[in-house]
């Protein structure tokens, strides 16, 4: 398998990972809980560097994403129908994100709120997850995408 996104896919799982995120969850963690985290923060990823430039690259990033997914999916240890179906989903969910925050930076503070809501419903405390995807996308706006092909990245 081309490896040559790993750092991008390694990123985002790392930015998943904070512990903080999960502060305001009404439960234990899941892996769906993980997986809604990091398409949200994959979608910021897209929105930020999407360009008639970067196209072909972020084609190869997004396919290269979905198949890590599907292979921690199998790991899981769930069947072959079953993996199908629960793709699709992530997918129709991730284009969902996609459009919903496709002008995050227009928005208002109650309308980012409510997208952000539409996604995580089991978080309490939607405020402090707003500033945290705030100033994720302001990072991202402020580096490269070579940046992240070429580095890992701390949360």
């Amino acid at each position: 398998m081309n490896t040559k996104y790993i750092y991008i896919y390694n990123n985002l799982i790392n930015f998943t990972r904070n512990k903080d995120l999960y502060k305001y969850l009404n439960r234990e963690d899941s892996f769906s809980d993980r997986l809604t985290l990091f398409l949200l923060h994959f979608s910021f990823f897209l929105k930020n560097y999407k360009n008639e430039e970067n196209k072909k690259v972020l084609q190869e990033i997004y396919d290269f994403n979905f198949r890590q997914l599907e292979l921690s999916i199998r790991e899981i240890g769930y069947g072959d129908q079953s993996i199908n179906k629960k793709m699709k989903d992530y997918i129709n969910l991730f284009h969902s994100m996609v459009s919903e925050i496709h002008f995050w930076d227009d928005l208002s503070k109650s309308d980012k709120i409510e997208k952000l809501s539409i996604f995580l419903e089991d978080f309490n405390n939607i405020d402090n997850l707003l500033e945290y995807f705030d100033e994720f996308n302001l990072n991202l706006s402020k580096k490269t995408l070579n940046y992240y092909l070429k580095s890992v990245s701390n949360p």
